[in-house]
């Protein structure tokens, strides 16, 4: 694959991003935009809700296409299947939840997306970079730099020393709306869809799914902009679902603004950080000292 002078900054330059939901996807779109060749790791079965932008769906979708950029699903024991998908420009995606496609990679950079809002194992020796998303991170400590998540003037925003901001444990308000807005199981066991399509314009009252036999119903007017994918096994309290009560059908198809401003934010840190500055110095001294051979 031809390189654009950012991935030439570290050499092979592959960045490996840990989840692979719709804020993973935002960041995975601007990576490969700039030119990053991009891996992607989930879960057997993901969690993501905005299924219809998450490049999480090619777990059970074989390939995916979200705004031109292709997804494709690859394996581990097979890496011809990565290195095929990365040569073709798109982002591959593994199966690999303890995140065995670091050692096997050894990626130039990790960036953990999975927004677990704690450190569920990444480490700053993970990569020569390591940038994580959220909450649950200490810049300096367990990675290198930490992205800014959280609505507000520093979404988006660079730190290298410290964290983020705490986690407020509330949704965004959209037109008034904001806890009722998240759909959440309301039992353990599998969720079963019953013809709600993201997408699709919900009523107040309307049966959406059931988990573990127990409804689950839309809690006003809107449009479904995401829905965990059928037959997922859940636990009591988890997220599966999300009403958008301004009931535009186009934002279920598109990454978010918060998508890409968290995404813009790990592309900055990428191009600023101290190691890439370090690797083209060196990248040009060794030209230097190779057109200096040459002319003697």
């Amino acid at each position: 694959m031809a390189q654009s002078e950012p991935t030439a900054a570290f050499g092979s330059a592959l960045v490996l991003v840990r989840g692979a939901g719709d804020l993973a996807t935002g960041v995975a779109l601007r990576l490969r935009r700039a030119g990053f060749p991009v891996l992607m790791t989930e879960l057997p079965w993901p969690l993501a809700v905005r299924t219809a932008v998450s490049f999480s769906a090619v777990v059970h979708n074989v390939a995916v296409v979200i705004e031109g950029v292709r997804g494709r699903r690859a394996r581990l024991d097979r890496p011809e299947t990565i290195h095929a998908a990365l040569d073709a420009g798109e982002v591959a995606v593994v199966v690999d939840p303890d995140g065995d496609s670091i050692r096997t990679f050894r990626p130039a950079a990790v960036i953990d997306a999975r927004l677990a809002k704690r450190n569920l194992g990444t480490r700053r020796d993970d990569a020569p970079l390591v940038i994580a998303l959220g909450p649950g991170f200490v810049a300096g400590v367990d990675c290198h730099a930490v992205i800014e998540t959280n609505r507000g003037h520093n979404l988006g925003r660079v730190y290298w020393r410290g964290e983020a901001e705490p986690d407020t444990g509330k949704p965004a308000g959209i037109n008034g709306r904001d806890t009722d807005r998240v759909l959440r199981a309301p039992a353990d066991g599998r969720m079963l869809a019953y013809g709600a399509c993201v997408g699709l314009p919900v009523r107040h009252g309307q049966l959406l799914a059931t988990v573990g036999g127990e409804p689950v119903r839309a809690p006003f007017d809107g449009v479904l902009r995401g829905l965990v994918e059928d037959d997922t096994l859940l636990t009591a309290g988890t997220k599966i679902g999300d009403i958008d009560p301004r009931g535009q059908q186009q934002h279920c198809f598109t990454v978010s603004d918060k998508s890409l401003a968290i995404g813009g934010g790990v592309v900055e840190a990428i191009l600023s950080a101290p190691q890439r500055r370090e690797a083209l110095a060196m990248r040009r001294a060794a030209d230097a000292a190779m057109r200096a051979e040459k002319g003697r």
